[in-house]
């Protein structure tokens, strides 16, 4: 199987071809077929299987399929349990999605609100986000999630552990 069999955009596939990825990974190929039909997919894989390209590619297939006209507002939610994880994840965003006209944030406390809230003024596709800043940003009323057509928990289990259960909720 090769990553055009997966149904992905040209955009998409030259991103993958130009980080090297002559075949998508097991958990990729398991996953990206029932994410890019819509479908809800619990995964799990070792670290280093290629987890976060088996749901970033589907998700921005699936956004660039469907640009709404007028003012963008955030249409994908990534949460992840950690800074660091979270700038991980918005970096391979930024890598597969180059060609592409979407706009995406990372969100994370530790550093000042006011550009995050400049970026979500300015219109964003995708939310990267942890849970207590982006509930920072859900209290204070400068993020709007009501167009969330996509929710990924990326180590779901790790949050929880982490004590975020209440927050998730």
């Amino acid at each position: 199987m090769s990553f055009t069999d997966l149904g992905l955009r040209a955009e998409l596939l030259k991103a993958v071809a130009a980080k090297g990825y002559a075949q998508p990974t097991p958990i990729q190929a398991r996953a990206i077929p029932p994410i890019l039909r819509g479908r809800d997919l619990l995964g799990g894989s070792q670290t280093g299987t290629g987890k976060t390209a088996a749901f970033t590619l589907p998700l921005l297939e699936r956004l660039a399929d469907s640009m709404p006209h007028g003012r963008r507002v955030p249409r994908a939610l990534v949460l992840t349990p950690t800074r660091e994880l979270a700038a991980q994840v918005a970096d391979s965003v930024a890598t597969y999605g180059r060609g592409l006209d979407l706009r995406s944030a990372v969100i994370f406390g530790g550093v000042g609100m006011r550009p995050q809230i400049d970026q979500f003024r300015r219109g964003i596709d995708i939310v990267i986000a942890t849970p207590g800043r982006l509930l920072d940003h859900a209290g204070q009323g400068t993020v709007d999630l009501s167009r969330i057509e996509i929710l990924v928990l990326d180590e779901a289990d790790r949050m929880l552990d982490m004590g975020f259960i209440h927050d998730i909720r």
